[in-house]
Order: C-alpha cells, then structure tokens, then sequence
C-alpha cells in the first residue's frame, strides 16, 4: 500500500493543470468558436468556387458516351469511368504538336521574362542614374494601356520584322512583362542594402552582387514571375490566333477551339481537351508552390 505524505500532496497540488484549447488568431487573440466556425465555412465556399468547375470537367471527361450529363439531379462520379474521350481528342486534332508548340512558347516565355525582369527590376531598384524615376513610371502606365489598344500596332510590327506566322511572333510581344518588371522592382527594395554596401567595400561588382546577394534573396518572386508568365503565354488565345495562319503552328488554345462543332458540341470531348490544358498549370505550380509562398517574406536576412 503507498502512502501519501503532505510533500507529494503540495507537488501534486502545484503541477499545472493542462491547459484548454482556445481557438487563436494570426495575432494570437482569443475567437470565438462561431467566428472560426465562420472562417471555414467561407474558406470552403471559396475552395468550391474555385475547383469546383474544374472537377466538374474532369467528371464530364471520364463519362462514357451512354451516360447522361445533363441528368437532374446533377451526378457528379461517373458511374462508368473511361479515357476513351482523352483517345478521341488525340484523334480529332494533333493536340499533342499543339500541346508541344504552346510548350516551347510558354517556356521561352517564362526564360525571358525571368531574365528580363530581374534585371530591369534591379536597376530601377538599385542602380542609380538619372531617369530612374521616370522609367519606373513607364512600366507603370504600360500596365494601364490595354492589350486590344495595341494589338494592331503589334501585328504590323511584327508583320515588317517577317515574323508574322511564326512561335518567335507569338513571344515576342510578352517577352518582358511590365507587371513582372515591377514585382521584381518591389522584391529587390526589400533586400536590406546595408548587404549589398558592405559586398561593395569587399570589392564586389555590380554583376556579383546581383548573382550572389540579390537575386538569391528573391527566389520566392522569381517563381511567381514564372508561373505568371508560363501562365499567360500557356492561356492566350487573341494573340496566336491573329499571328498564325498555319496549322501546324497553332498552340493549343487555339488547337482546342476546334473540338467544338458548328451546330452542336460533344460536351465530353471539349471537357476532356479542357483537363488536358490544364494539367500544365497544376504541375508547374506544385513544383513552385514553396518559393511560391516564400515570396511574402522577400528580402529578409537569414541568421
């Protein structure tokens, strides 16, 4: 039989009681349970929102020719899964050369705009010259001019440089984007200049610098530029169609707008060369979703 003494009852006494669980905040306030209950509630409407369509299409694109897709109520799992529809766009147009055209301009795309805009982006941030202010300003107001205005004006460019009908044709245009320019621009002032002096009096360049202290530090930006620009050169549609005029050119956005018919449309087919457009994006943003998310901390210095 174990005896207890006072001693042991005073510790027993004293030990902490275990905490109960409170719902917090991103400052460490206390919520109520009905407010996080609402914060869920919203988040999941969102998500619904916004993968809901594309679930959907990827339902309609497993669905056999005998199952009714406009059936009420609505049945989201098809009850006899097939890739049949997927075969059938491979048969309906080469929507892999379209597939690899749009992937040749998308990562050019991307190369280019990585480059161009870091380091128009760390001059306008670090370097100092006359006129700086100034062209910060023009990529300002490029940004307010819309892409219909300028169109034609691209396409005569275009037209007396001979690349009209040509991929180069399709990237130029978005080689450097403004956006991009100043995202960078943005990324580099955060970066703590006392850094970037104290390379200097080591005797570093303005090439080391940016190589070995700055563009390091905006790893996170450097990937949203990317998806950006892989994104937009992957999803346009106006541009290509009006600068290509041979087939065998097409990407495909454009390779894709022929699945649908003159009087009628096969639901599964198009919903079938939708998922596979898609399937790009979702894979270039699950490789970059760390520097991705990285990028709202830019600029601070590592112990």
């Amino acid at each position: 039989m174990t005896t207890t003494t006072p001693d042991t009852e005073a510790v027993r006494a004293e030990a902490p009681r275990p905490r109960k669980w409170r719902p917090t905040d991103e400052n460490g306030r206390r919520m109520r349970v009905w407010e996080l209950a609402l914060r869920y509630v919203l988040l999941l409407a969102v998500l619904a929102l916004m993968i809901g369509p594309f679930l959907w299409q990827l339902s309609t694109s497993l669905k056999g020719p005998h199952e009714n897709i406009f059936s009420s109520p609505p049945k989201f799992l098809p009850s006899d899964p097939t890739l049949h529809n997927y075969e059938r766009v491979a048969d309906t147009i080469p929507v892999w050369d379209y597939a690899f055209n749009s992937l040749k301009v998308a990562a050019a795309n991307v190369v280019t705009n990585c480059v161009g805009a870091a380091l128009a982006g760390y001059a306008l941030a670090r370097l100092r010259y006359r006129g700086r202010k100034a062209a910060t300003l023009v990529f300002i107001l490029a940004m307010l001019v819309p892409v219909e205005g300028i169109i034609i004006a691209q396409f005569t460019t275009m037209r007396d440089l001979g690349l009209n009908n040509t991929l180069v044709g399709v990237l130029l245009p978005g080689c450097v984007s403004a956006l991009n320019v100043l995202l960078m621009r943005n990324a580099f002032l955060n970066v703590p200049y006392e850094i970037e002096e104290a390379a200097f009096v080591d005797g570093a360049n303005v090439w080391q610098r940016f190589f070995r202290i700055a563009l390091p530090a905006v790893k996170g930006t450097l990937a949203v530029v990317a998806i950006f620009a892989f994104m937009g050169a992957w999803d346009d549609f106006l541009w290509p169609l009006i600068v290509l005029s041979d087939p065998d050119k097409f990407t495909l956005t454009i390779g894709l707008n022929y699945l649908h018919g003159t009087f009628a449309n096969d639901e599964r087919l198009v919903a079938a060369g939708t998922v596979i457009a898609v399937l790009p994006l979702i894979v270039l943003f699950a490789c970059l979703q760390r520097y991705f998310f990285r990028g709202v901390g830019e600029g601070a210095v590592k112990g």
